[in-house]
């Protein structure tokens, strides 16, 4: 099975530009960012809820912790969110308050999904699968879901973080599952030789 590509710097930016421009583009956005920036399995992302991201004073939370039921071998674990992803996920609640006509103007349902269907309903991953397909063929990009799971994981490792920490980050359990989404090049490859 082939692996998904991990996106450049240049590419990502064209996939937020088009998933921005789409209908739903800011959620299809922070789809992207999600995926890119925190890691999570599609079935992940999937069913988190707000509740999960939001703390009743409606803050966005710096972590978010995955329910074994949701994550893939059962295995619950903590995602932790960084400053940019706060960032968005600031703004797409107050976008969903914007938008929403039954739920109060002051709190969002803590059981509402995170990332709604159009019937405000929790995608399906299989459903999340296809429109980040969607997403990356109208950049032009022949990759897949686990694309951003791949960048995360590929951008720690070249950031000389612990693989120790990126396997707990992915929620791996053998560090051999880990090094096998790290994304290497020639111009990697010749930059390590240059250190010698």
């Amino acid at each position: 099975m082939k692996q998904a590509k991990v996106l450049s710097e240049k590419e990502l930016k064209r996939v937020l530009s088009v998933a921005a421009g789409m209908r739903h583009g800011e959620r299809n956005k922070l789809i992207v960012l999600i995926s890119h920036l925190a890691g999570l399995r599609v079935g992940e992302l999937a069913h988190l809820k707000m509740g999960d991201v939001y703390a009743d004073d409606g803050s966005t939370r710096s972590q978010v912790y995955i329910k074994p039921a949701y994550s893939k071998g059962q295995k619950g674990r903590v995602i932790f969110i960084n400053a940019k992803l706060i960032k968005a996920l600031t703004i797409w609640r107050q976008v969903n308050l914007g938008l929403s006509t039954r739920l109060s103007a002051r709190k969002l349902h803590a059981d509402a999904p995170l990332i709604g269907s159009q019937k405000r309903r929790h995608f399906s991953p299989n459903s999340l699968c296809q429109l980040f397909g969607e997403i990356y063929a109208l950049a032009g990009i022949e990759t897949s879901s686990h694309a951003g799971r791949r960048f995360f994981i590929t951008r720690l490792a070249h950031s000389g973080i612990s693989p120790k920490v990126i396997m707990e980050l992915a929620g791996h359990s053998q560090l051999t599952t880990t090094q096998r989404y790290i994304d290497v090049d020639d111009d990697m490859k010749r930059e390590a030789v240059e250190v010698l």
